[in-house]
């Protein structure tokens, strides 16, 4: 890593961003914060002088961000053409952070009740989701902290994409967030749910009809339960990773208008 960045803020005393690689479009730079990585993404235009600093859009994901980076760095080259940066981190016990041990026990668990074609219990899901959401967002509001010290990073800020629970409470506790584009193809514990009824910024939900992995029903009440007075489910045909291009730019124009009226 090349640049270390300090201060009296104690969330910025483990904090590297590394050298950037650049294009026409975008510049990304991978960065640690402890023992949490991550990749940041700001337009090209940025390295402009006198270049206004920009919005900034959270990238969620599923886990695993060397698997999932064709379609991260896909999303924040659409974002750096709107003038948005973007960033994301590695999901705990994904990648090769230190696994939880509580959380592999759970998949393994899920995977035997599905291969069974069994409902899945909600205790399973309590246990898978749980103590993802209970640990990455206090890490998405640190990263948050430290991106947003940035001069080329001037807020507001969105949260795009990733597991849905965490997306809902990460809405409900951050000021900072005044938009969020939420993707239902997870599970969602029953305590998330009412969780939901907190959130009050505006919503952009995607939901794949047929998604083979998710349950529809317990998308909808979760939709229904937001309370949001602005929120916009968008249903479309077909499995989970069948989104269609159009959802994607639709959900782009939901950022564009809540981060740009900001």
């Amino acid at each position: 890593m090349s640049d270390s960045f300090g201060g009296d803020d104690s969330a910025r005393t483990d904090w590297a961003l590394g050298e950037a690689r650049v294009d026409d479009v975008l510049v990304e730079r991978v960065f640690e914060l402890g023992d949490i990585p991550g990749i940041l993404w700001t337009p090209s235009s940025l390295r402009s002088d006198g270049a206004a600093p920009v919005p900034l859009i959270l990238l969620g994901h599923p886990g695993g961000v060397d698997r999932m980076y064709p379609r991260l760095a896909a999303r924040a080259r659409h974002a750096a053409a709107d003038g948005f940066a973007t960033a994301t981190i590695e999901l705990p016990g994904s990648g090769d952070r230190v696994r939880l041990p509580e959380v592999e026990e759970a998949r393994a668990d899920l995977r035997r009740v599905l291969q069974a074609g069994e409902p899945v219990p909600e205790d399973i899901i309590d246990r898978l989701i749980l103590p993802l959401v209970d640990r990455a967002v206090p890490e998405w509001r640190a990263t948050l902290d430290v991106l947003l010290s940035l001069p080329e990073i001037g807020g507001p800020v969105a949260c795009s994409g990733g597991v849905i629970a965490i997306g809902v409470r990460l809405a409900v506790v951050e000021p900072r967030i005044v938009a969020a584009g939420l993707f239902a193809g997870s599970f969602v514990p029953r305590t998330i749910v009412e969780e939901a009824r907190g959130v009050t910024v505006p919503v952009h939900v995607i939901l794949q009809w047929d998604d083979e992995g998710n349950d529809r029903q317990a998308a909808l009440d979760l939709f229904d339960a937001l309370g949001s007075v602005e929120k916009t489910l968008q249903a479309n045909l077909g499995g989970h990773t069948g989104v269609p291009s159009y959802a994607g730019e639709d959900a782009a124009r939901f950022f564009a208008r809540h981060l740009s009226e900001a």
